[in-house]
């Protein structure tokens, strides 16, 4: 298994350093993006850049998809799935919420293709470093072990469905709501006349300190938000979480909140900066969202 070839759907935000640390491991990488122009930097690391996904998956051990949502891959997956090698797996990478995983965990099955549901925790940084966290549901072999290897620092395998990827909601309820309530934090602060660096302090190296908040706090403090996961990705998989919550019996409220903010932090401009944007949708309304 040492030519182990993958092909590498969406080279975006994620997919992009992912793919260059299976390039760093030694893997043969070929890399496909609806936006051609975003995967021809990957060419001089050594992939095979394709025109196609097709093209890419044709010959491939492994397909990885690392796409926006479930629409994006299944209609990817479509005309990749017949292009597959009879041995190759397909590792699902993409948050694509519960429903949408059950969805193309059938399609693979239909179609006799080894599904692993693995959607990762982390964003642009743990992704470039090789510090991404896998989840993982589904058939383990030494392929898809490599792959993990070569971009994570972790991998929870946790069941044989999609158990992956209703993990990855949690995370997420979890993550998108302390963005949201660090970014209304420093609002309320600034609201009442106070400097905001005086909440970071207050909570700095008490049981409610968490390294997270001072990354996104300073970040919103200086209005400073190049996207390590953007507010458009943020609202997308909040309203995830508070669909698949609400399908299995919860009461996502605090999700249902989140989603709002996020939404609203779209609407006034800011989708494609970092999720900590949604600060704007908690601060005083000026007309204009800055």
């Amino acid at each position: 298994m040492d030519n182990l070839t993958v092909a590498v759907l969406g080279t975006g935000i994620m997919g992009e350093p992912i793919a260059r640390n299976l390039l760093r491991a030694g893997l043969g990488v070929r890399v496909w993006n609806r936006t051609r122009a975003k995967a021809e930097p990957l060419a001089e690391a050594g992939a095979d850049v394709c025109g196609e996904a097709a093209e890419a998956a044709d010959g491939a051990d492994v397909v990885v998809t690392m796409l926006h949502d479930g629409d994006a891959v299944e209609q990817v997956i479509a005309g990749v799935l017949p292009a597959m090698e009879e041995d190759a797996v397909w590792v699902q990478m993409s948050t694509v919420g519960a429903e949408a995983a059950d969805r193309l965990a059938e399609l693979a099955r239909s179609r006799d293709v080894p599904y692993v549901d693995s959607p990762v925790l982390g964003t642009r940084k743990p992704a470039e470093d090789g510090a991404l966290v896998v989840l993982a549901s589904g058939p383990r072999d030494e392929r898809v072990d490599r792959i993990f290897e070569a971009i994570g620092s972790r991998t929870m395998w946790i069941g044989a469905g999609t158990e992956a990827s209703r993990l990855k909601l949690v995370a997420n309820s979890w993550v998108l709501a302390l963005t949201s309530a660090v970014g209304e934090a420093v609002a309320l602060a600034e609201a009442f006349g106070l400097d905001p660096r005086l909440f970071l302090q207050a909570i700095e190296g008490g049981l409610m300190d968490t390294p997270y908040a001072h990354l996104k706090g300073e970040a919103i403090i200086k209005r400073e938000f190049p996207a390590s996961f953007p507010a458009s990705g943020a609202a997308k998989d909040a309203s995830l979480v508070a669909a698949a919550g609400r399908a299995a019996g919860a009461n996502p409220r605090i999700a249902d909140g989140v989603r709002e903010q996020f939404r609203r932090t779209v609407e006034l401009g800011h989708g494609e900066e970092d999720m900590a944007a949604v600060y704007y949708a908690a601060r005083r309304s000026s007309g204009t969202g800055e």
